[in-house]
């Protein structure tokens, strides 16, 4: 299998924004022009259920699964899933079961092999290289997802909101098909070692055989914090190949502040002194690393390469261009009320189950919208974000801090942990152009996020158009650097 030994490392990382917004076709495009591709792994079997039972018009999701190993664990998803033709506009998309810390065999096959049809389509006939993104807050999955992203040959992890210091070993021990677990965060568990366990050759028999041992993937731990990295270095299981460094102006999630939160007259969460990385420190560990977070400008580039940064992570440059995966119809608007410097960012301190901060753009007709917020009715059915804890009788159960209020508090839940919550599981779905129906005609809203430097986006944009690639991204960022860095090994 071709190794990446030998290819440079990238000058940009095209950040992995969920759900399915960094997709394969954009991951593709940024891989074949040299830099680092970067596919979500994030709620993917969602993805990939929703594209199988919308008809899969392109057939791409089914000449991927073709390319699967084995054959009979593929069948079972065409089966369930597939929809010749697609599904009336009105009918929902069919459920899948919710991670557990025991789940079926079927949800551990469709999370592999969702995560291998998106790294598969991203390498299919190039030599670039290709990178997923996880979160160690969403754990359940991560196995499954680690695995079938391996199986595809996926050249780099990367990893954050949360210290993973288990992932680098897993990856060591995934690339012999070896069984493999993974301790969760259990609210109330004490010192309990409580897994999550995920056995190759249980969900694909005789896997091992057929494939031998697999391409260990390159590992970035995403960080916030000296502290994190040198933990990281200190704890981790196996071996970390770089990091990398994200500010609280990156968009998605953010880590907390340092100390204790304080809201400013907005609402927002203040970020300090302490919440800025020492970038000497940084240099002194010895390993590259890449800075996030209002980066996507060709003059930070080149303050970050000055500082001993590698190079740079950027996502909200490449969200609204033409091969993110956003709903297509809601990124046209999107961008044009950018141009229009009609949207801002919030960082809610709320908004996600996680409790972490998370920024969400006030556009018209998606979760930013209070009306739409309130007109809601509350539901968790897709679960990836919930709390696992143990119960005072020692029961493993879950809680979502978005779920029905009575629910949340009949598991022991404060109920001030409720206010502001949204389910970001059927929001992001929905930005990605899925939106679950329900049975009252409600259909799910979308919501969307990006980094503080979204004002910046305008400089992707040719005279005479309104929209733009991430060809123009990547050639647009590079232009400050020396010709050397436009390598497209």
């Amino acid at each position: 299998m071709r190794t990446h030994l030998s290819l440079p490392l990238p000058t940009i990382i095209q950040g992995g924004m969920g759900v399915a917004i960094s997709n394969w076709r954009l991951a593709r495009t940024v891989s074949q022009l040299g830099q680092l591709g970067v596919v979500s792994g994030t709620g993917i079997s969602r993805i990939l259920a929703s594209r199988l039972m919308d008809g899969d018009t392109s057939g791409l999701m089914r000449h991927a699964l073709a390319k699967f190993p084995l054959a009979e664990p593929v069948q079972n998803i065409l089966i369930r899933y597939f929809i010749p033709g697609g599904k009336a506009l009105d009918e929902p998309y069919k459920s899948q079961p919710n991670p557990t810390l025991n789940p079926p065999k079927f949800l551990d096959e469709i999370t592999a092999i969702a995560n291998y049809v998106e790294v598969f389509l991203a390498k299919e006939n190039h030599n670039g290289m290709v990178g997923i993104n996880l979160l160690e807050k969403i754990q359940l999955p991560n196995l499954a997802s680690l695995y079938g992203a391996m199986l595809a040959g996926v050249d780099y992890v990367l990893m954050g909101a949360g210290i993973p210091t288990q992932v680098a070993g897993i990856l060591d021990r995934l690339a012999n098909h070896e069984p493999v677990s993974y301790r969760l965060d259990v609210e109330g568990a004490g010192s309990d070692d409580i897994r999550i366990h995920f056995d190759p050759e249980r969900i694909f028999p005789g896997i091992t055989k057929l494939l031998g041992k697999l391409k260990r993937p390159k590992f970035l731990p995403i960080i916030s914090s000296t502290s994190l990295a040198q933990a990281l270095i200190r704890r981790s299981e196996g071996t970390i190949d770089g990091f990398v460094v994200e500010g609280p102006t990156a968009g998605g999630h953010n880590a907390p502040p340092r100390g204790a939160i304080k809201l400013n007259d907005q609402g927002e969460p203040i970020y300090g002194d302490k919440d800025i990385v020492d970038l000497e420190k940084m240099k002194q560990f010895g390993l590259p690393f890449w800075l996030a977070g209002s980066y996507g400008h060709p003059k930070q580039l080149k303050r970050a390469r000055d500082a001993g940064a590698t190079g740079i992570q950027v996502g909200t440059a490449f969200s609204l261009c033409d091969e993110s995966g956003m709903e297509t119809e809601l990124k046209k608007q999107v961008l044009q009320q950018v141009l229009m410097q009609e949207v801002q960012v919030f960082t809610s301190p709320n908004a996600s189950p996680t409790g972490f901060p998370f920024k969400i753009a006030n556009v018209p007709n998606t979760m930013a919208d209070q009306d739409l917020y309130n007109s809601r009715k509350r539901i968790c059915d897709i679960s990836l974000l919930r709390t696992i804890f143990k119960d005072s009788e020692g029961v493993i159960n879950y809680r979502c801090a978005a779920e029905p209020v009575e629910d949340y508090l009949a598991k022991g839940g404060k109920v001030e942990d409720t206010v502001g919550r949204t389910c970001l599981c059927n929001n992001l779905i929905a930005t990605a152009g899925f939106p679950q129906r329900r049975k009252d005609g409600y259909v799910e809203v979308p919501i969307v996020t990006f980094g503080d430097d979204l004002g910046t986006i305008s400089q992707f944009i040719k005279p005479g158009q309104i929209s733009y690639t991430a060809k123009d991204v990547v050639d647009k960022l590079l232009g400050v650097l020396p010709n050397e860095t436009h390598s497209d090994s």
